[in-house]
């Protein structure tokens, strides 16, 4: 059961519109605009939990009512009037599961291919492109920054970057690997085939407080490779940039010049960096209070198996759907709110 503190959220309203009242709000940008975002996030879930609460309300009065024995044509109007109750219901709830430190931001979303040459090198393509079913279906804005094709099919490396209001909050759950078991169809034999592919998902952060030393960095310029004209710019102007100190590698070849693709690699290098030491910040917390967490990137979070049935199977919530070809186009919703509703106190 979740549970929905209407009266703590009123009063941070209260607080954070009273800071709005210092004369030196302004005085940093940034932070009055993160409080500005905070109050429209808390009065936009205050106002949608009045909505459904009456809405629910006037429900139970109208089921109370002694015509609906007769009234067919009113028991018809309850019932599709409920149903979308229920819809809203369910969408409220999953915007009370959003309150992690960085769910509003937006994401970058990051796709490799595991051992298996081809197929795994599909198995990531497939993966890059329901996500983008995914935001699409969401209404979130795509941006591909960069997309490696593979030797034969699929990708080699591709990243995205998604924009949209809890972006992160909705993707955080696709962080891991992928398995994928189905007749492949680059085998003559038509046997069948296990491949894997990871998703790192990060969000995206404009954190001021992340130095980026120019004596860190490896840059390297080259000419985006493949023939992925619908993915990407065809130009000499791809930038890859190398943090020496932690290893972190970033690529970015979909702007038109190379200044444009360094600052991306730069934007995206500054929020895997802010994210990094927030986890070794987490980290260090949980070892304090004596938690064991599974954080490794090697975690197989999700099956999905096309033969000899189809299903697809979370391995973390234990959610399943036999519909893959839904899920494959976008359709993950159910599989994002099980994780949200088993995280809830994990600080995810």
């Amino acid at each position: 059961m979740i549970h929905f503190d209407i009266a703590s959220r009123q009063k941070k309203v209260l607080e954070l519109t009273d800071l709005m009242n210092h004369e030196d709000f302004w005085k940093d940008q940034k932070s009055s605009q993160k409080i500005i975002n905070e109050i429209n996030y808390n009065k936009k879930l205050i106002e949608k939990y009045n909505n459904v609460s009456k809405k629910i309300n006037d429900l139970l009065e109208a089921l109370s009512s002694e015509d609906l024995a007769t009234d067919f044509e009113m028991v018809s109007l309850l019932e599709d009037e409920f149903l979308k109750t229920c819809d809203e219901f369910a969408n409220f709830e999953v915007e009370t599961l959003l309150s992690g430190p960085y769910d509003n931001n937006n994401v970058i979303m990051e796709f490799h291919p595991g051992a298996g040459g081809t197929e795994a090198q599909d198995w990531a393509d497939m993966l890059f492109n329901m996500y983008l079913h995914f935001a699409e279906r969401k209404g979130f804005k795509s941006e591909i920054l960069d997309y490696q094709e593979g030797n034969e099919a699929g990708l080699k490396s591709a990243s995205i970057l998604i924009s949209g209001e809890n972006a992160y909050g909705f993707l955080k759950s696709e962080n891991g690997v992928h398995r994928l078991v189905r007749i492949s169809p680059f085998d003559a034999n038509k046997s069948r085939h296990t491949s894997f592919a990871s998703v790192e998902v990060i969000p995206e952060i404009n954190d001021d407080n992340v130095v980026i030393k120019d004596e860190d960095l490896k840059i390297d310029t080259y000419r985006a490779s493949g023939a992925g004209g619908q993915h990407i710019n065809r130009t000499d102007s791809a930038v890859r940039i190398t943090h020496i100190p932690t290893g972190i590698v970033v690529s970015c070849q979909n702007q038109r010049s190379q200044f444009q693709n360094k600052d991306r690699c730069l934007q995206v290098l500054k929020s895997k960096l802010a994210t990094l030491a927030y986890q070794e910040k987490m980290a260090k917390i949980n070892a304090l209070k004596g938690e064991q967490r599974n954080i490794e990137w090697g975690a197989q979070i999700r099956s999905y198996v096309l033969c000899p049935y189809t299903l697809v199977k979370d391995n973390r919530t234990n959610y399943e759907d036999s519909n893959v070809n839904s899920i494959l186009n976008g359709n993950l919703d159910e599989f994002i709110y099980a994780y949200l509703k088993q995280n809830i106190n994990s600080g995810d």
